[in-house]
């Protein structure tokens, strides 16, 4: 890390310590999301890292970005969470929107005053992504939308929602992005779900019974809505990656603190050797998964994203945060399943890790066509 790096992790330290840990047994179990704290960390700039500054964000670069997000996630992955997707809604309106939406929505992002929220997923339209059937039909002035979107992260606490709905034929050329408002006629709110993790970070159903969506809050090109949606994922796997280190390390931690307290046998179960190679499995794990989300974060600012290292750093990353929280309860035994200790609760937050922002099979699958078409054009040139 360097110097910066350091003062920010060493910043969002203190400010977990004392603001989020106090409260994250008692939230977690009342699923409660403290908007206060969530203030408090866009008055530190955390909200709209990688903003520029002439929005009122720190203009900071990804990889300072996974630093920031790592330590915050080892107090609460709802709350990195919520400041990874909310960020990933900045940049896509940085780089799609008018600039009068950008001048009028992006500032109160950047600040914390206001939360954004992603809404591509359907109840039959999860890593099928493109065959949504949210529909817009263009009007006079605008589009009314009509449709649903599930397990949206921040439903009902968000006030600005990047929707992805249908204005032409089947499939990702007939996609177009829109921005919505809370509060917008027709746009209201279904259940919220009751969830194993995240806790803290509500998830809710979002419904438009005609909708009006003017011209002017079309993000993008009408019937490239696909295109932003992706681009957007493809910055959402590296964060989304170091959300998951920083709950590894959390983990690891945990676990090698209790290995080197609890006695067993007249003596530290630390010293017993198969402790041991867990950790130091576990250690590996998270040391590579570390390095793969920064190397996919330095590609970013380098201006030469690499979607497959991406795909990797998330997929990698997020497998290791499950098998690591896991080990961490195996290593804490009884007492690891019970609230005692917070490793039940690592555990539960990691399994989600595995799904959003593309399941760990989807990562796969975008890896392979990735390697094939690293093969395609050498055999045409032989």
């Amino acid at each position: 890390m360097n110097e910066l790096q350091q003062e920010l992790v060493q910043q969002l330290q203190k400010f977990r310590l004392k603001e989020i840990d106090p409260f994250m047994e008692m939230d977690d179990e009342a699923e409660e999301f403290r908007m206060e704290i969530f203030h408090k960390l866009g008055a530190l700039g955390f909200a709209g890292m990688t903003t520029d500054e002439a929005f009122d964000g720190m203009g900071l670069s990804y990889e300072d970005f996974s630093y920031a997000l790592m330590e915050l996630s080892k107090s609460s992955v709802s709350y990195a969470v919520t400041i990874s997707v909310s960020s990933m809604v900045q940049a896509i309106l940085k780089e799609f929107a008018s600039e009068t939406l950008q001048k009028n929505y992006l500032p109160a992002l950047a600040r914390g005053e206001e939360i954004g929220a992603f809404c591509l997923s359907e109840s039959g339209a999860g890593s099928d992504a493109a065959s949504l059937i949210t529909r817009a039909q263009a009007v006079e002035g605008g589009y009314i939308l009509n449709g649903s979107k599930m397990w949206i992260t921040s439903g009902g606490i968000a006030s600005t929602y990047i929707v992805m709905a249908r204005t032409g034929e089947e499939g990702a050329k007939g996609i177009t992005a829109f921005l919505v408002r809370s509060g917008t006629p027709g746009f209201s709110y279904g259940k919220k779900e009751k969830k194993m993790g995240w806790r803290i970070s509500p998830t809710r159903e979002l419904l438009f019974q005609n909708v009006f969506v003017p011209n002017s809050h079309v993000v993008g090109l009408v019937g490239e809505g696909f295109k932003v949606a992706m681009a957007a994922l493809d910055k959402g796997r590296i964060t989304i990656g170091a959300i998951a280190v920083g709950l590894a390390e959390v983990s690891l931690d945990c676990a090698l603190n209790y290995s080197l307290s609890r006695q067993q046998f007249k003596q530290a179960i630390f010293d017993f050797q198969g402790i041991q190679f867990m950790l130091a499995d576990m250690a590996l794990e998270v040391e590579a998964s570390k390095l793969l989300v920064l190397k996919a974060a330095e590609n970013y600012d380098r201006q030469v994203p690499n979607q497959k290292l991406a795909c990797m750093a998330k997929l990698k990353a997020t497998d290791t945060a499950m098998k690591v929280s896991t080990d961490a309860v195996q290593i804490l035994g009884g007492v690891g399943y019970t609230r005692e200790y917070p490793v039940e609760r690592y555990m539960r937050d990691a399994k989600v890790l595995q799904i959003v922002e593309g399941t760990n099979q989807i990562q796969k699958v975008v890896i392979a066509r990735q390697l094939k078409n690293q093969i395609q054009p050498k055999n045409a040139r032989a």
